[in-house]
């Protein structure tokens, strides 16, 4: 028997599947749970019927995650279908946009079945603990936020002008210690207050021990992201995680497009221009703006380009969008970088040859201007027809008489003899008169 495809419409309490071979025809559909009974179920009926299979999961990087991770750890192989996919295969299958459980774990099926470039998914723990890591600290850096806030709120019922913006603790506490209240709500403000600190200073002891364990991850991965002036250990962790296999994109641009950076096509005719995109993964997305405002606020390549952008006439905001695109360029240099390095160093050995050096990698990527393209999408498509020239006219030359087409009539006949059919045909006559005898 053939491969099957198994597509997971999954949910939070229960997952939709549907098996289909590979012509796409129904062998198999039904509804399970997602606790620890329904799992077993799920997988040991598939198992039992179908020895070479394959799983579609919608959302693998969201909602299906959990049993996708299920699914790996057990040695399945598993791939990603996109919602989007989903959804456009579920519109032109029916015709409409109805959608049940069924539906959508048929549509998955197809879609898995359709389309061979899907990204296939693998269990790698060490990238899991990465990204759980990297979650951990993105919660507890918009926890410190929140706490400022409601800090400074406090701060300015107590102190006139209140605080300034960019307030660590011992400066709130500092300030705390000048205002000594004597009404009961300035007391109790006041006390609130000194908890916030105390939060403050929790969540920042927190956010320092999580910084070096993710410095820590980062280096054992054999990565050199924060190599790039302006990627710390936080945001090389967020690009690892979210990244995963580099591979499984082709270039640099559909990189880009991915992560945001890659303007869109919004041209029309012989108008050509772009607009900015406000797709692909806003994490990154969020990662190269931090890296980009930290190069533009220091002495680096990313400075000049952006000045240099800002003297060709560009807006101080498409200027950083440009030096955006540059880093994103930068950073898939450098991911392509360490998977060879990587792939070499294992196919060597610790003590083979280790492929680039990370001094090279690094002086060639900390410049977000080297090999890249300011135009990252393509200009207008070449010309495919042939140009006629027109000969210059010399003095000597003579232009040819135009001809005169005269009609005559031409009989047609058939195999039987008879004439069933007169047609007109035009016979070139050329209007110079004929010479005298």
């Amino acid at each position: 028997m053939g491969r099957v495809i198994v597509g997971v419409d999954p949910h939070k309490k229960s997952v939709a599947i549907e098996v289909v071979d590979e012509h796409g025809s129904v062998l198999a559909a039904g509804r399970f749970g997602t606790d620890s009974v329904g799992y077993r179920l799920m997988l040991g009926y598939v198992r039992e019927q179908w020895a070479h299979r394959r799983w579609a999961v919608e959302g693998a990087q969201g909602v299906g995650r959990p049993l996708a991770q299920r699914l790996l750890a057990q040695g399945e192989t598993v791939v990603d279908v996109a919602a989007k996919l989903a959804a456009r295969e579920r519109v032109f299958d029916a015709g409409n946009a109805r959608k049940t459980d069924a539906v959508d774990a048929h549509a998955v099926a197809m879609v898995a079945l359709r389309t061979p470039r899907l990204r296939e998914l693998a269990f790698d723990e060490e990238l899991v603990a990465l990204r759980l890591l990297t979650d951990r600290r993105d919660e507890l850096a918009h926890l410190r936020v929140q706490t400022v806030n409601r800090l400074q709120r406090l701060l300015t019922e107590l102190i006139p002008a209140g605080a300034k913006r960019d307030l660590s603790a011992l400066q709130a506490k500092r300030l705390l210690a000048t205002v000594k209240p004597r009404t009961v709500v300035g007391k109790t403000m006041r006390r609130i207050a000194t908890e916030e600190i105390a939060d403050l200073v929790a969540v920042d002891t927190k956010l320092k021990a999580i910084k070096t364990k993710l410095r820590t991850a980062v280096q054992a991965r054999g990565s050199h992201l924060m190599d790039l002036y302006g990627v710390g250990p936080a945001g090389a962790a967020r690009i690892l995680a979210d990244v995963g296999d580099v591979a499984r994109f082709p270039d640099r641009n559909h990189f880009a497009s991915w992560t945001g950076t890659a303007p869109l096509d919004a041209s029309s005719g012989e108008q050509i221009r772009h607009r900015l995109s406000r797709a692909g993964n806003r994490r990154l997305n969020h990662v190269l703006h931090i890296a980009a405002i930290v190069q533009i606020r220091h002495d680096t390549a990313g400075r000049a380009y952006y000045r240099r952008k800002l003297a060709e006439s560009k807006t101080p905001m498409e200027a950083l969008r440009c030096l955006k695109r540059r880093l994103s360029d930068a950073v898939y240099r450098q991911l392509l970088s360490d998977a060879t390095e990587a792939a070499t160093t294992s196919e060597t050995g610790p003590g083979g040859h280790s492929g680039a050096t990370s001094q090279s990698s690094a002086a060639d990527l900390s410049t977000p201007v080297i090999g890249s393209s300011d135009q990252p999408l393509p200009g207008p498509a070449p010309t495919t027809l042939p140009v006629t020239t027109t000969p210059a006219k010399t003095p000597a030359a003579r232009a040819p008489r135009p001809t005169r087409r005269r009609a005559r009539a031409v009989k047609v006949e058939r195999p039987t003899g008879r004439t069933t059919l007169t047609a007109t045909s035009a016979v070139a006559h050329s209007d110079r008169p004929k010479p005298r005898s």
